[in-house]
């Protein structure tokens, strides 16, 4: 499909006439939305990288045929994930303390708060059987996204349910949900950003730039709680179950396969295929996705081969946004492994014609599941009638949150500690820093002859544009607008412009360094101007905190990052630039603003071609997103691990002798701070250029709204000093 539409693009760029009829018409979409959706191009691009990988994958898994095979691969997904994860945590005391109960006609629910790390406080709910005799079997019980925490209506059913049938239940409230909201808002009463969705997401870019990844808290938590349900005289260690919906299915999977302490796992809707994820919805919230899973190949079978020959059910909604097919998919591959090695009776898939959710027909499968491999007999009777609790009557804490009631550590907190242990440790050299940075925003350089079509051009007063494209990388093209001044030398500066609104929107700024004699190349880098996916209604907000989220995230699965491709798309542009008659090739600068700033730093550091650049509205650093609850649109900027390494200031550093001129530096939210304080900022970086002696060549300014930025762009270009 993808040479198809290269070949339509490449047809369609040759039957443009050579000179444009509508000299302000600074886009191609008028012209490629004839034949097929530029706007597309890079999931297309990024969703193919991850459908070869899922193949190699199946070609590595078809043989798995003995109890040997099947360990070793457990072995292997458990490494994998443990890597991604960042490690746990140290196993520390639970200090957990039962601070109120509710008695019911056939249980008792009580209300536990304990420690998964010090002073990071989790609530939970326990509830324990008062009839039959015990140690009863378990379940461990990990909660979807559903609002309400472990209040969720359904899940009180489902947990009292299990109760009145023998069985002791442990949920707790994740992290971003219900008594442990971690940007709690006390005028809002709720999450200053909404959704636990948006949370997660916001508190998982942290993690990232530390080397973590949130799952690291979310996993680690249901674990200690599991430790807190085995030291319940109450519980039989040796009959302990797992399930949760959505999120929870989610962790039903991941605590499944790590954790051997569990002997039956049953994930509600969350088990499918990464070959339909890609096709249909795409990477999910922060802890739903791993970076590298599909580079390392894996996919959702590898669950539960990490948790063969043990009783494992798939419980799916036919009409669920995790594609059913992809359940059936997974299920498909794992039977063939559980016949061969002997365990065919221990792994089953139900299906409900429904949506998505815990929906009653799933709970009774998951009762039948439960019943018959923790207490040797089918469970066919009918659900109880639960008496719902308010609340307030399950809340653990005096205000219903634990930032308020108990304080102690957040995942903030956690992160700030785990950056202060990494800088104290850094070693990066400055002469290993290209290769660092090259290592973790996987940045992969080409080299070779580059594939430039013209596409017309359009004549202005003293400088014409030319409609080029360039082809990055094989798949990948690049739309740009090469503004050339009539007079002036014959060979001339030239400037790679790279905006997050795309070339059209910058056309004024570009006009500005064509009319001060400067060559400009103002490009659409993949996933922005015309190359930006089109925002889904239901996504905006989402995209509104993250950006183009999807990519991104896709990304991070295939081994790739979009700070690394953007960054090449920047590298060929200076290649385009210096292949130029007109461009003197020992003057190619960058000029980055907001979304381009981050991509055009990287770039210079991996591209000694670029002479200077300019970096106009760029975030001051990361480990101000680390020190802040809440940032907007940074994911497209981080890599996993960048803070093991380096910050941005020392990016700026490696610049160093070559001009860098820093302006209108910004705060996580996007807001412009002062030249002084983010001169306070790049201390490093200032004694740096002082060392080399070029204390003058690094320029941190303010620009004013409204003031004339013509001074501006004429001194960046000046002739070298």
């Amino acid at each position: 499909m993808l040479r198809v539409y290269i070949a339509c693009f490449l047809a369609c760029l040759f039957s443009v006439p050579a000179v444009a009829q509508q000299p302000d018409d600074l886009n191609f979409a008028s012209g490629l939305e004839q034949f097929h959706n530029i706007r597309q191009m890079l999931p297309s691009y990024l969703n193919n990288s991850g459908l070869r990988m899922l193949e190699e994958r199946r070609r590595r898994v078809e043989h798995l045929a003995t109890i040997e095979d099947v360990n070793k691969r457990r072995s292997y997904v458990r490494e994998q994930m443990l890597k991604d994860l960042g490690g746990f945590p140290d196993r520390t005391p639970l200090n957990a303390r039962v601070v109120g109960a509710l008695d019911r006609l056939r249980y008792r629910i009580e209300k536990v708060i304990f420690e998964s790390q010090p002073h990071f406080y989790v609530t939970a709910n326990l509830y324990l059987p008062t009839t039959g005799h015990p140690p009863y079997p378990a379940i461990l019980y990990p909660l979807g996204h559903e609002r309400g925490g472990k209040t969720n209506p359904t899940w009180q059913q489902m947990l009292g349910s299990l109760a009145t049938k023998g069985f002791v239940a442990l949920a707790w409230d994740p992290i971003g949900q219900g008594e442990r909201l971690q940007i709690y808002d006390d005028e809002l009463r709720e999450s200053k950003v909404g959704d636990s969705t948006t949370e997660h997401t916001i508190v998982g870019t942290q993690c990232m730039l530390v080397g973590d990844h949130l799952a690291r808290y979310t996993i680690w938590d249901g674990m200690r709680a599991l430790d807190y349900l085995l030291s319940r005289k109450e519980v039989d260690p040796a009959r302990i179950g797992l399930t949760g919906n959505s999120g929870g299915g989610t962790h039903s999977a991941y605590i499944a396969a790590l954790d051997d302490r569990i002997q039956v796992a049953a994930p509600s809707c969350y088990i499918t295929s990464w070959h339909l994820m890609l096709d249909t919805i795409g990477p999910q919230d922060a802890e739903q996705t791993f970076p590298l899973w599909l580079q390392e190949g894996l996919d959702y079978p590898d669950y539960l081969y990490a948790f063969a020959p043990k009783p494992y059910i798939l419980l799916s909604a036919i009409r669920d946004f995790f594609p059913i097919a992809g359940a059936r998919e997974t299920f498909a591959e794992a039977e063939k492994v559980y016949s061969a090695i002997g365990a065919r009776e221990k792994l089953d898939i139900f299906e409900a014609d429904d949506g998505h959710g815990y929906n009653k027909s799933r709970r009774l499968a998951a009762y039948d599941w439960f019943g018959r491999w923790l207490k040797g007999a089918r469970d066919t009777d009918l659900e109880p009638q639960i008496e719902m609790a308010t609340p307030e009557e399950l809340r653990c804490t005096a205000t219903g949150q634990v930032s308020t009631s108990l304080g102690g550590e957040s995942v903030f907190t956690l992160n700030q500690k785990r950056l202060a242990q990494l800088k104290a440790s850094r070693l990066t050299r400055p002469a290993e820093l290209p290769g660092k940075v090259r290592e973790v925003i996987r940045y992969e350089p080409l080299s070779g002859p580059l594939q430039v079509t013209s596409y017309g051009a359009i004549t202005r007063s003293g400088y014409r544009i030319e409609k080029l494209i360039y082809e990055s990388e094989p798949g990948i093209f690049v739309p740009s607008l090469l503004y050339v001044p009539d007079a002036g030398a014959s060979k001339k500066a030239a400037v790679l412009m790279v905006t997050g609104d795309g070339k059209a929107a910058s056309a004024s700024e570009a006009e500005q360094f064509a009319a001060s004699g400067t060559v400009v190349l103002s490009i659409d880098m993949r996933g922005t101007g015309e190359t930006r996916v089109d925002t889904d209604v239901n996504s905006r907000e989402f995209d509104r905190y993250f950006g183009d989220f999807n990519d991104t995230m896709t990304a991070l699965l295939v081994g790739k990052t979009m700070a690394g491709m953007r960054a090449l798309d920047i590298s060929r542009g200076v290649d385009v630039l210096t292949s130029r008659k007109e461009v003197d090739a020992n003057q190619v600068y960058g000029y980055g603003k907001d979304e381009g700033a981050l991509p055009l730093l990287y770039a210079a550091v991996l591209d000694g071609k670029i002479r200077r650049v300019m970096l106009d509205g760029m975030l001051v650093s990361y480990e101000s997103v680390v020190n802040s609850r809440v940032s907007r649109r940074i994911l497209e900027g981080v890599a996993p691990g960048m803070l093991k390494y380096y910050d941005l200031q020392d990016l700026v550093a490696a610049m160093a002798p070559r001009d860098v001129w820093i302006v209108n530096g910004t705060d996580p939210m996007g807001h412009e701070l002062p030249a002084s304080e983010v001169t306070n900022e790049y201390r490093r970086a200032l004694e740096a250029f002082s060392q080399q002696g070029a204390a003058q060549a690094i320029h941190i300014r303010d620009r004013r709204p409204g003031q004339d930025t013509t001074p501006f762009y004429r001194e960046f270009t000046a002739a070298v000093r």
